[in-house]
């Protein structure tokens, strides 16, 4: 069978709307592939902000504990400077009395 002009422009159209329908479904499977690798990404930085998170938290905490232990520090020196001084004036006082 001899194949008309307009057969031919209507087997190209079909052609044409085939590999148009493969090209989309090709950019609609690399659309979900990257949706899917870019949520395990946010997934995955979420995992490792929540860890930076946590020892962030836990080096506040020691370094909290390290001030209240160097405040407690100091208030024990003072504590004895002034015991000391106040032992002192009490002895200048009785020796004076």
């Amino acid at each position: 069978m001899v194949n008309t002009r307009p057969q031919t422009k209507m087997i190209e159209n079909a052609d044409l709307f085939a590999l148009l329908a493969e090209m989309k479904k090709s950019i609609e499977k690399g659309q979900k592939e990257m949706k899917d690798r870019m949520e395990k990404g946010q997934a995955e930085m979420k995992k490792g902000q929540a860890k930076m998170k946590a020892g962030l938290g836990k080096r506040m905490e020691q370094g909290q504990a390290e001030m209240r232990k160097g405040q407690e520090e100091m208030k024990n020196q003072i504590q004895s400077h002034v015991e000391s001084q106040v032992g002192e004036i009490k002895d200048r006082v009785n020796i004076s009395i």
